[in-house]
């Protein structure tokens, strides 16, 4: 990498920590190119965004962003997931992670707080947020459905009622 892209990388990686919720910091040792192209896949199917950067410029980047606690955690062959969505990065990470042995997550950050590599796996299990207002809207819709379904019962009755009647005397 030259002089000259290095500031431009730092740039790059301080806007996509600025406008994140949540970063996962992962070690990858010796995954193949298709299985990273795989992971990238699975990251951006979440809507997250997935980097392999130099540890250097994280860090630099790590600055005077919410993730700055995240800077002890970049040793050896690290890599980022980030995304606006508090969950997806942390599914995504953790699905992978429990397919594949070489991809290890060390930790993260939510909206400032520190996550452990326990914290991501247990924030992975809880719903997404278009499923939580899937859930909301559903709770929400269903006490209308029930009203409307009381409602229409007595007609329906006494419809069947005059039907056995007018059936009977045949």
């Amino acid at each position: 990498m030259e002089k000259a892209e290095k500031p431009i990388l730092v740039a790059e990686l301080n806007a996509v920590f600025k406008t994140s919720s949540l970063v996962v910091v992962a070690r990858q040792n010796g995954l193949t190119v298709a299985e990273v192209n795989a992971l990238r896949a699975k990251m951006r199917a979440a809507g997250a965004s997935f980097k392999i950067t130099k540890n250097t410029l994280t860090r630099l980047a790590l600055k005077d962003t919410q993730f700055e606690g995240l800077t002890p955690l970049f040793k050896g062959v690290t890599t980022i997931a980030a995304s606006k969505d508090p969950i997806a990065a942390a599914k995504a990470a953790a699905g992978f992670a429990n397919d594949n042995k070489k991809f290890e997550i060390l930790g993260g950050n939510l909206n400032g707080k520190a996550l452990s590599a326990k914290d991501v796996q247990a924030l992975a299990t809880l719903p997404s947020l278009d499923e939580l207002r899937g859930k909301i809207i559903g709770l929400l819709q269903a006490p209308a459905s029930k009203v409307a379904r009381v409602i229409a019962a007595p007609p329906a009755q006494l419809a069947r009622v005059i039907n056995a009647y007018a059936t009977k005397g045949q």
